[in-house]
Order: structure tokens, then C-alpha cells, then sequence
């Protein structure tokens, strides 16, 4: 059975006060028997979140991206050494927002997952078209190109270590979300892509999460398709109320 996911990516939002009362509603609901509730936490705000979930089932801390190096002249930056030193087990990786703000390439990705895996920390590896991508008809050649470029080219023992999210871009943020059908469709085509290079064994261990625009709406019809293992849920994370009904979505 893969793992059941709901991954909350608080993005830049919250003050501390708001994120601490934030992360203990969300202890004292509990995450639901079999899911694991990831918070992608701001960096200024992981050790105290931390703090907060730790002892509490199935409640884990993200930081939001990590550098490539382990230390150095890199004013502004954290490292994963950094998070490894506060408890930090997970890290996201190759947000969409990440490669088009800040221009992350799929080759800086491929190095920030490296280094990542050697210091323990377990990256939630993002994936994803933009709009005219998907209007061309080429958003399945598009998103498996991304995946060859970068982490298809880790070994297996290291690939069957992480988590990936397909999250469209035109459905980030906008409101817009893709139909569970599409949905499905892009996760089945992931997980054949994933069996082709490193075996149907280790495709089908994979956690495959969904990024765009899930919400307490229409999270349990996206979980209920067979490849759909989870959501990595924007501003719907930011409610408390909201949230628990997404990590509900799976019952």
C-alpha cells in the first residue's frame, strides 16, 4: 500500500503567532490513521512548528526549498545540512514557483536532490505544465521531460526515497483545478514513466501527490483515483478548519 499523503505548503504566508495556533489546531484534530500530514513550513518558522508536532502520529515539517551546497558564501540561503540539524525530515523541491521566479533548472534540481538524499532529508520532488503546455496536447511528454532531465537520473535505491507532486501550473493558485480525470491521467502516465526506468516494483511504492487548487471540495473525489495518492495543498493549508477536511478526503 503507498503511502496516503496531505501536504499543507504554507508558501509565504502567516505571521508566527497565526502559524503556531495554526499547527496546534492541527495536532489537536490529529492526522486521520494511515495519512501522513506534512506542513511546509516558512524557514524562519521550522523550529518552532516542529516543536509543536513533534510526538503527534502522523505530523511531519517540510521546509519549503533547500541550496544545493552544504555550506558557503550564500548569503540568504539554507542548507540541508541547516535542516537536518532542527529534525527537518522533508524538504519540496522544484515548485513551480521556485523554477519560474527564481529560475530553477531541471539540472540545479537534480543537484538540490542529491544533496538532499545525502544528508537524510526526503524531498517532495514537484513536477508540472503551464497553460499553453497543456492547450499544445504535449503536457504528458512535457511533465515526463522534466522527470528524465532530473530525477530519473538518480539510482533507485535513492528515487524510491521520495515523493513526487504534479501540480499544473495553470491550476496553482488560480482557482482552476484539474479534473480528477486529468488528474488520474497525468499520475497513470508518471507511474508508467517511473516503471520504464526503474521497474513497475518500485513504481508502484511511489507516492504521487496532486498540486492545484485541491481543497475541502474536491479532495476526496481527486484522492479516490487509483493514482492519486494525496494533494500538496496551497492556501487551502491555511485554514485549519479546511485543512482537516482535506486530510479527511481519504475516508
Amino acid at each position: 500500500m503507498r503511502q496516503k499523503i496531505a501536504a499543507g505548503n504554507w508558501k509565504m504566508n502567516n505571521t508566527l503567532e497565526e502559524s503556531i495556533a495554526l499547527a496546534n489546531e492541527l495536532v489537536a484534530a490529529g492526522s486521520p490513521e494511515g495519512v501522513l500530514t506534512i506542513l511546509g513550513v516558512p524557514y524562519v518558522y521550522l523550529d518552532k512548528i516542529n516543536q509543536i508536532v513533534s510526538g503527534a502520529p502522523g505530523i511531519e515539517v517540510a521546509a519549503q526549498n533547500a541550496h544545493q551546497a552544504l555550506s558557503g558564501a550564500f548569503t540568504g540561503e539554507i542548507s540541508v545540512k541547516m535542516l537536518s540539524s532542527l529534525g527537518i525530515k522533508y524538504v519540496i523541491l522544484g515548485h513551480s514557483e521556485r523554477r519560474e521566479y527564481f529560475a530553477e533548472s531541471d539540472a540545479l534540481l537534480l543537484s538540490k536532490t542529491n544533496t538532499a538524499l545525502a544528508e537524510g532529508l526526503l524531498p517532495i520532488f514537484c513536477c508540472g505544465e503551464p497553460l499553453a503546455i497543456r492547450k499544445s496536447g504535449e503536457h504528458i511528454s512535457y511533465v515526463i521531460n522534466q522527470l528524465k532531465a532530473s530525477i530519473f537520473q538518480l539510482s533507485a535505491e535513492d528515487f524510491k526515497k521520495l515523493i513526487i507532486a504534479y501540480e499544473p501550473i495553470w491550476a496553482i493558485g488560480t482557482g482552476e483545478t484539474a479534473s480528477p480525470e486529468q488528474a488520474q491521467e497525468m499520475h497513470a502516465e508518471i507511474r508508467a514513466a517511473i516503471a520504464d526506468v526503474f521497474g513497475d516494483e518500485l513504481a508502484q511504492e511511489i507516492s504521487i501527490l496532486y498540486g492545484g487548487s485541491v481543497n475541502a471540495a474536491n479532495a476526496k473525489d481527486l484522492f479516490a483515483r487509483a493514482d492519486v495518492d494525496g494533494g500538496l495543498v496551497g492556501g487551502a493549508s491555511l485554514k485549519s478548519d479546511v485543512f482537516i477536511q482535506v486530510m479527511n478526503g481519504f475516508q
